[in-house]
């Protein structure tokens, strides 16, 4: 699970900096830069229900965009894609 990765694709997503997530999500730069950069990889509970509202996205869509092939074993390709596509309508529906 790469969850820095799934921050930084919905921060992107939302054209903004991490200086204006973070203000958004009450962390701080240099936290939301160790996220991203993968050099931490334990948000709690309530950082990342924070960074999600600060994102505006479904804490559900950033768990979803951090899953690697790993923690889809036993999944069909069918259900993968459907999971994608709904991934995907979150991200514009919150946009």
């Amino acid at each position: 699970m790469n969850i820095g990765y799934a921050i930084k694709l919905c921060r992107q997503q939302r054209k903004l900096t991490q200086g204006e997530l973070a203000k958004r999500a009450g962390v701080s730069v240099s936290y939301l830069s160790l996220l991203e950069r993968g050099e931490r990889s334990d948000p709690g509970l309530s950082s990342l229900e924070s960074i999600a509202r600060g994102l505006e996205v479904p804490m559900t869509l950033l768990l979803f965009l951090a899953a690697e092939e790993d923690d889809l074993k036993g999944f069909t390709p069918e259900l993968k894609e459907k999971l994608s596509a709904v991934a995907l309508n979150l991200m514009r529906e919150s946009a």
